[in-house]
């Protein structure tokens, strides 16, 4: 299983001084040389973390692949196709969240969706929707064209007990065989850590992990390489 390591908190740090360290590019290059698969960075429409000047300097550096999380806004699609990274994933995004709080509702706003999908992919640019792992999400997240979806899994990294994590993981389990019967590439990610990804690791046709937080948390006390190692070795 492949992962994908999110850099988005390694700016958030640097951001918290208004310095110019530590620096995310340097992250994605050791990721790279540590067993990351992806590079994952999500350009928000305010900046808070990851900016302009960080995805065009991430596009030069990164020889694994380079995987924007960003929303549909026109700017920020401007900006990708601009770019051009190797995977755009489309996600919710809202001002006061702390973090991406659920899947994008494709249902409800699939012609906004469909037109970036059919830009992204004419730049050149394959494209992954960030959904909750229901059918109606799933199926209009087909008619998009989007190649893939990647699924969220914050209800089972939230969920309060050993049954709630249990009916969780047989709805993902049902997903991920109706994405892989609508011929779409499945990821997850989301709430991710090392004492709860193994049971999603464990799911046949989930293709890739993306995880961020939970990685970059556990550099601070044992440095970045190590992490994504540890991180590689629970989900193989």
């Amino acid at each position: 299983m492949r992962l994908g390591v999110n850099i988005d908190h390694v700016a958030t740090l640097r951001e918290a001084r208004g310095g110019l360290e530590p620096e995310p590019t340097l992250a994605a290059l050791i990721a790279q040389v540590s067993g990351a698969d992806a590079i994952v960075a999500h350009l928000r429409e305010d900046r808070r973390h990851i900016n302009d000047e960080d995805v065009f300097l991430l596009k030069a550096v990164i020889k694994t692949r380079f995987n924007l999380e960003m929303s549909v806004a026109p700017e920020i699609v401007d900006i990708a196709c601009k770019i051009k990274p190797d995977q755009a994933t489309l996600v919710p995004e809202r001002r006061q969240e702390l973090t991406t709080e659920g899947g994008l509702d494709v249902v409800s706003n699939q012609n906004k969706i469909n037109s970036t999908v059919k830009r992204l992919k004419g730049a050149g640019i394959e494209v992954s929707l960030f959904i909750d792992p229901l059918k109606k999400q799933i199926e209009a997240a087909k008619l998009s064209g989007a190649l893939m979806v990647e699924f969220h899994t914050g209800s089972y990294a939230n969920a309060k007990n050993k049954s709630e994590k249990g009916k969780f993981i047989k709805e993902l389990k049902n997903s991920v065989k109706l994405a892989k019967k609508l011929n779409l590439q499945v990821f997850a990610g989301h709430g991710l850590n090392y004492n709860n990804v193994s049971k999603v690791a464990e799911i046949k046709g989930i293709e890739e992990l993306n995880i961020g937080h939970s990685i970059i948390s556990r550099a601070v006390f044992a440095g970045l390489g190590v992490a994504i190692r540890e991180m590689k070795d629970l989900i193989n």
